[in-house]
């Protein structure tokens, strides 16, 4: 169940890698700014991702029922909820973004490149989206297999387009830097049409009675908004935390940022068999609450988060064997590889605790307790951002440093997950 969710998330992180890759040969500053609009896009991804995953557990939740019309019910009126959310992401983006990144940004050009690029970005977001229900549909419902033909249309497009839209070629125009923000969209809108395609040709639509309704459901969207808010709150301010990082990066200067979104990318990267292992966990814990299996929860993600690691070792080892191999593709030179080579050692072992803890933490989403997840987020995130603003800002230390608040982030996550789950306070949540 996880490896064919691992490669829709892997195939997205290599065309992030292919991004920045063509980006590269536009300098230094593509490089820096492309951390920037990475992670400010993320903010608003994330967030359907929240939505994604509570829409996985009430959808499991039903598959272990045997309630296959609900699920058809909880997609149509999960589609309408995704849309709403991405039209009020770009409003956001146009309205305060800007304000925020310029007043954030101590250099113009990098914010004024930023915004320019944000401006076409967004647009990408209402497509996004209702590609992620399809993860929330396919997951919930154990067809993970079929997530891979829109991963790979994705990626072929992305590649194409990128080098296409960046450089000129092809006979298109050369739009240098926006031109991976176009390449992104086109992208997405590619594999959102092949994985529609495969959907109707496979008749699941019809298994799950996908568009049977055709009103708008309040009661449905209610359940959906409540399941989901408390992930969506969580997601955002994680990932909002991680822009703050990125912006007291930046004030350490061009290199210290462009260095820091290569990291980035390997952790996006090397996470993605812990972000499959981490969803398959929420969609198995609430299928068989949803049976009332209960006494086998533990022992599943206990299973689940051991395999996680395994995984993550195997990645561990060559990333410490040859850190300058991950980092030179970028064509940056050697003072940008022997400048990340440390902060590769921190996050390499960053990587490693993120396994088991990611795993452990959406077991609790399986669980039906958001509000329990969102908790867990909020008390980490408090500490993470106390860590980076003393570490970076008041006491300027090495971007190593900088890095070492994923430990503190992984750690303090896992062990709220952990003591509440042992805790079986969650026997008693019905969703």
């Amino acid at each position: 169940m996880a490896l064919p969710i691992s490669m829709a998330i892997f195939v997205p992180q290599i065309n992030f890698i292919i991004n920045n890759i063509f980006l590269g040969g536009l300098g230094r500053q593509a490089l820096a700014a492309a951390g920037i609009t990475g992670v400010y896009y993320l903010i608003f991804a994330v967030i359907g991702n929240g939505l994604n995953n509570g829409l996985q557990a009430l959808i499991a939740r039903r598959a272990g029922q045997n309630l296959h019309k609900d699920i058809g019910k909880l997609f149509f009126n999960g589609v309408w909820v995704a849309l709403a959310i991405s039209a009020i992401g770009i409003v956001i983006t146009y309205t305060l973004g800007p304000v925020i990144l310029r007043a954030s940004l101590h250099d113009t050009v990098i914010a004024d490149q930023v915004v320019s690029f944000l401006y076409i970005r967004i647009w990408g977001l209402p497509i996004l989206y209702l590609y992620v229900m399809r993860n929330a549909l396919l997951v919930g419902t154990n067809q993970t297999k079929i997530l891979v033909f829109g991963t790979l249309a994705e990626a072929a497009m992305n590649i194409v387009m990128d080098y296409s839209l960046i450089y000129g070629h092809f006979g298109m125009p050369k739009l240098g830097f926006n031109g991976a923000a176009y390449a992104s969209i086109i992208a997405e809108v590619t594999g959102l049409v092949v994985i529609w395609i495969v959907i109707h040709f496979k008749r699941i639509h019809q298994q799950f009675a996908l568009f049977d309704q055709t009103t708008i459901d309040g009661a449905t969207i209610r359940l959906i908004l409540v399941q989901s808010s408390p992930l969506i709150v969580q997601y955002a301010i994680s990932i909002i935390s991680w822009e703050f990082f990125y912006i007291l990066v930046e004030h350490h200067g061009e290199m210290a940022l462009a260095v820091s979104n290569g990291m980035r990318v390997i952790f996006g990267l090397f996470g993605t068999f812990s972000w499959a292992f981490a969803s398959t966990t929420s969609a198995m814990v609430s299928n068989i609450i949803g049976q009332k299996r209960h006494d086998e929860v533990l022992p599943l993600i206990r299973k689940i988060s051991l395999i996680s690691l395994l995984f993550s070792f195997a990645l561990f080892v060559p990333l410490n064997i040859w850190p300058q191999w991950f980092v030179s593709f970028y064509g940056q030179g050697d003072d940008y590889v022997n400048y990340a080579i440390p902060s590769i050692r921190v996050v390499s072992v960053a990587i490693l605790m993120m396994s088991f803890a990611t795993v452990w933490l959406n077991g609790v989403t399986g669980t039906g307790n958001t509000v329990v997840n969102l908790t867990i987020e909020s008390i980490t995130i408090v500490v993470y951002s106390l860590y980076v603003y003393i570490v970076l800002e008041v006491m300027n230390l090495p971007l190593t440093w900088g890095w070492g608040s994923e430990w503190v982030y992984w750690i303090s996550m896992f062990s709220m997950a952990y003591f509440y789950l042992k805790s079986e306070r969650w026997k008693t949540k019905v969703i």
